[in-house]
């Protein structure tokens, strides 16, 4: 099972007023194991970036005007999600603006019922606590200190631990792939490589074992 974890920052709260998406950030999971592989793009939005936004994620109008616009980077973003279900804090907030730009360009709009809320999940979880991203990384001790500002692929990095905690924690295998692996197992270059033992009886080894029961008297391999 393909998963996206998926995370956008934007100008503001709502496209109907204008705002515009100005990153993208996604992680991919597989059968709840995140593999590594991500998605980042930040997106020139043709218009300015008001103080409220800007103090959320800290992405200038002057930082974006050289990065591609959202028709530029579509058809990588489609590519890269593919049909997979997307996993997104607050979802209805981001695929609204998602569909938005698709709209604009008069491409198919996503699926709202492929996205799993992990507010609602959280909400469900731990009914009356609080379920914003920072409030459930200390829940889960997931180590968040570097989020001084909003960054659509931090953000995506530290849902997807959080999601897996969620859904009865990250510890599912030995060894997970890529930068979320919870535990690294490492090979020990420096001892040789053991092996496997073939444990049928060399001929040596049987004509040995035979002469050994000789001196024997009364052994049961004689009987």
């Amino acid at each position: 099972m393909r998963e996206i974890v998926l995370d956008t920052e934007t100008t503001g709260l709502s496209p109907k007023s204008g705002d515009r998406i100005v990153e993208i950030g996604c992680i991919e999971i597989v059968n709840q194991v995140a593999t590594g592989e991500t998605y980042h793009q930040y997106i020139n939005p043709k218009r300015d970036m008001p103080e409220e936004a800007f103090s959320i994620h800290g992405l200038s109008a002057e930082f974006l005007s050289d990065k591609p616009v959202f028709a530029d980077i579509v058809d990588a973003f489609l590519e890269f999600v593919g049909g997979a279900r997307f996993v997104i804090h607050n979802a209805e907030f981001d695929m609204s603006f998602l569909n938005w730009e698709l709209k604009a360009l008069g491409r198919e709009p996503l699926a709202t019922d492929r996205a799993t809320d992990t507010v609602r999940l959280a909400k469900e979880k731990f009914p009356g606590a609080p379920a914003s991203l920072d409030a459930l990384c200390k829940r889960f001790q997931i180590d968040n200190s570097n989020r001084q500002l909003h960054g659509a692929l931090l953000d995506a990095r530290l849902l997807a631990d959080v999601y897996l905690e969620l859904i009865g924690g990250r510890q599912r295998d030995l060894s997970l792939p890529g930068q979320h692996a919870t535990l690294e197992i490492e090979a020990d270059e420096s001892k040789p490589e053991r092996l496997a033992r073939l444990y049928s009886a060399s001929p040596d080894e049987l004509s040995a074992h035979e002469e050994f029961v000789k001196k024997i008297s009364n052994a049961i391999w004689s009987q």
